[in-house]
């Protein structure tokens, strides 16, 4: 049962990771980035839209 959990954490770690790397990917292309790994990152899509680049 412990390894089990240890592995759901581990993929839920790399599923952050990704999602960061997919954010930063987006923002460097200037395409919207997904709601669903703004999310993830604890970042609201809403707010995260109103932002501008100064």
């Amino acid at each position: 049962m412990r390894m089990r959990r240890f592995m759901a954490g581990f993929g839920e770690f790399f599923d952050t990771v990704g999602s960061a790397i997919a954010v930063s990917a987006a923002l460097r292309d200037r395409r919207p980035a997904r709601p669903d790994d703004l999310m993830r990152l604890g970042i609201d899509p809403e707010r995260f839209r109103e932002m501008t680049r100064r």
